[in-house]
């Protein structure tokens, strides 16, 4: 595919790290404004002029970047507005709790060994205190004074490791006017428990949450597993999909009358991939946890599956090792040929997939997907009708550069190219890693979350640019 260039105009400064960059339109106003939400509890929207101050939470997220030197994915990572925000004022919140840090589901790092069995049939054990923090969806409504308020809350859940909670993790689906919950297989690397492929866990699934149901609970439960849920809840809750490692949000594409789903599943060490799927089962939460006939047990066998931890987008998930004869090179080991197998068949294919290692023209070694989004537009003609994602940094790059791609719509089951969005901006000597990718409700405009730091508690580092011709 050929390259495309484009231009980044800028349109938000000095800001925290953006996770989120969404439209919207307030209650009795006509004007789509820009809201971006930091990873450390702040949303903001562009004002007549201003940037203006919608919500400051920073004091109910936990204190961020203590474990890995300033790097952290934890914080607040959704944000979503009711598809009827313009006259009920409804928006809703996923974020990690302050106060909630504990020790971790395991001590030290983890690293799966295909000559160990031990290694590969781990148990996610003492949940109530090996754990390494709570999050929580939330709704919050605005008064009559348009001031945000909490009015509820939907969900609390119980976290293995720091990573993989999932960034831009709130959207409602056009096709049913749900909230829609994406999660990580809870972190650590190589999904230690296996939590992704297991329908009873939460961990490594897309949901779907019926907020009109208008349910309410004086202190919903902190849970890992649907089964822990109070029934109440439970008939709230649907499944999409499963087998997600860590994943930037999904989108939606009106084509052919249908809604297409696009999820991009942030890879282990070899591979980041991009999904798309049409028509879907909703597995009822209740079905999961209920005794099941026969019939049912199919129809959660047929939900919508994307591999992991079997598979790493289109390649069976390896370890890397240092090669004997030359330390240049290494080698990939298959490290879960059982999950591998047991998933061929179950999984979807992806989109397109890009890799951590590629040296063929046109094409990037990249590091993290960071954003997935159709765009509908006309301003960019070579990419209207296009889905266009980020990744964070490209390797080797230096000073540190992330990228924008994109790809065509999958009509059939073969995988597609990609091609590079060249960007004819100039960041001088700055880092530049691509951190989200918004657009506004419509989709025909495209904004990019930057920021000069790989580290959220180096702050006011970030801008939110339009992508423009």
């Amino acid at each position: 595919m050929r390259n495309i260039k484009v231009n980044l105009h800028p349109f938000i400064t000095n800001i925290n790290l953006p996770t989120v960059i969404k439209t919207a339109v307030f209650p009795g106003d006509s004007v789509e404004r820009l809201f971006v939400a930091t990873q450390v509890g702040e949303i903001f929207y562009t004002g007549n002029e201003n940037l203006e101050t919608f919500l400051d939470i920073r004091s109910q997220i936990l204190e961020l970047g203590t474990l890995s030197g300033g790097y952290d994915e934890r914080g607040l990572l959704g944000l979503a507005f009711h598809p009827y925000f313009h006259l009920n004022g409804r928006f809703y919140l996923h974020y990690s709790l302050a106060g909630s840090q504990g020790p971790g589901a395991l001590a030290g790092s983890f690293r799966p060994n295909p000559c160990d069995p031990n290694t590969l049939n781990l148990q996610w054990e003492d949940r109530e205190s090996r754990y390494d923090h709570i999050d929580t969806v939330e709704e919050w409504i605005l008064d009559s004074n348009l001031q945000p308020q909490k009015r509820r809350t939907l969900l609390n859940l119980r976290r293995p490791f720091a990573n993989h909670n999932g960034v831009n993790s709130l959207k409602f689906s056009p096709e049913t006017e749900r909230l829609v919950l994406t999660t990580g297989d809870g972190g650590s690397g190589f999904d230690p428990f296996n939590l992704s492929q297991n329908t009873m866990e939460i961990c490594g699934k897309i949901l779907e949450i019926d907020v009109d149901q208008d349910l309410f609970l004086e202190d919903p439960p902190v849970v890992s597993r649907f089964d822990q849920l109070p029934m109440a809840i439970q008939e709230t809750l649907t499944v999409i999909a499963k087998g997600l490692r860590n994943i930037p949000g999904i989108s939606y594409q009106w084509y052919q009358n249908q809604y297409i789903k696009y999820v991009g599943n942030v890879g282990q060490d070899l591979v980041e991939s991009i999904f798309f799927f049409g028509q879907h089962l909703q597995i009822p939460v209740t079905q999961v946890t209920q005794g099941r006939n026969m019939q049912e047990e199919a129809q959660i066998e047929e939900m919508i599956n994307l591999g992991w931890r079997g598979w790493e987008g289109d390649l069976p998930t390896s370890v890397i090792s240092n090669c004997n004869q030359d330390p240049n090179l290494n080698v990939k080991n298959m490290v879960y040929y059982r999950d591998t197998i047991e998933t061929s068949v179950k999984r979807i294919p992806p989109l397109t997939c890009y890799y951590h290692d590629d040296t063929r023209p046109n094409k990037f070694a990249g590091t993290a997907l960071t954003g997935v989004q159709p765009y509908m537009g006309n301003a960019i003609p070579k990419l209207s009708g296009n889905v266009v994602f980020t990744d964070f940094v490209r390797q080797g790059s230096r000073p540190p550069r992330g990228v924008l791609a994109y790809t065509q719509l999958g009509s059939t089951c073969v995988p597609k190219d990609y091609g590079i969005i060249e960007t004819e901006f100039d960041f001088g000597s700055q880092p530049a890693f691509y951190v989200s990718l918004g657009t506004n409700l419509d989709q025909t405009r495209l904004f990019l979350g930057v920021y000069r730091s790989a580290n959220v508690t180096n702050f006011n580092q970030g801008t939110v640019y339009e992508i423009i011709a």
